[in-house]
């Protein structure tokens, strides 16, 4: 995507800042409103109105940004230390930095190889950490989920999208949020569903969903935990 430009329209007698990005994972304009603010998605060659596009759906956009608002006030205040707590698919696991080989994460902790920690930092360490086991968890469920859904896809890509946890782009790249490693399984599946249904149905409708709930029947509660539940995806204040 190209870098978004920061901009303000009222709508509704609010004042609303929203960024502009073009993407040529985007098949129609669209609106993506959570946790990090108001952002229109334009494809590559639509020549659109951000600013209508907002306004039409005003009522819908206000209505959002103040849930996220609430939402933005339970963000984790972490400090990167060793005995912090910090979720890993879905359940906290306290954080422990000790002499050791490699990294690991077990039922109860993630443990992170101290010599690595010394020569660059916790939440450096601690994000790489997270990339990794994200690739490897990820690249799994979607060769499960293509091979049930009788699907090809070219590759995953692993982005740190501000306001999207997944895309599909036309010519069969599947990208996904690094940091939905933090969520619990069930809701990664949907994630990587959702995305893969976009090989056969590009638009979400009736058909789309059909196919979702083909193999995640309870989608609209993971969608919902989802949004409820952002907050706790976040890793870094960096990322709000």
């Amino acid at each position: 995507m190209a870098k978004a430009q920061p901009r303000q329209i009222d709508l509704l007698g609010n004042p609303i800042e929203y960024e502009v990005r073009r993407s040529a994972d985007a098949n129609e304009p669209r609106i993506d409103v959570d946790i990090h603010g108001v952002t229109v998605v334009l494809p590559e060659s639509e020549d659109a109105r951000p600013s209508r596009l907002l306004k039409e759906n005003a009522a819908w956009v206000v209505d959002q940004q103040r849930k996220y608002d609430t939402y933005r006030e339970q963000v984790p205040d972490r400090t990167f230390e060793a005995g912090e707590s910090f979720p890993f698919l879905g359940q906290d696991r306290e954080l422990v930095i000790e002499p050791r080989r490699k990294h690991e994460v077990d039922e109860d902790s993630i443990r992170l190889r101290k010599s690595a920690v010394e020569q660059s930092s916790v939440k450096r360490v601690l994000e790489n950490f997270y990339r990794s086991r994200a690739r490897d968890h990820l690249t799994e469920r979607i060769d499960y989920y293509a091979g049930r859904m009788g699907v090809e896809y070219k590759k995953l890509e692993l982005r740190n999208q501000r306001t999207r946890w997944g895309s599909c782009s036309t010519g069969g790249t599947i990208s996904l949020n690094w940091r939905l490693i933090l969520a619990p399984p069930k809701v990664v599946d949907y994630l990587v569903v959702h995305e893969l249904a976009h090989l056969t149905e590009q638009h979400h409708g009736r058909e789309f969903w059909k196919l979702v709930g083909e193999h995640v029947p309870d989608y609209k509660a993971k969608a919902e935990w989802l949004e409820q539940n952002s907050a706790r995806l976040i890793f870094s204040e960096e990322d709000v």
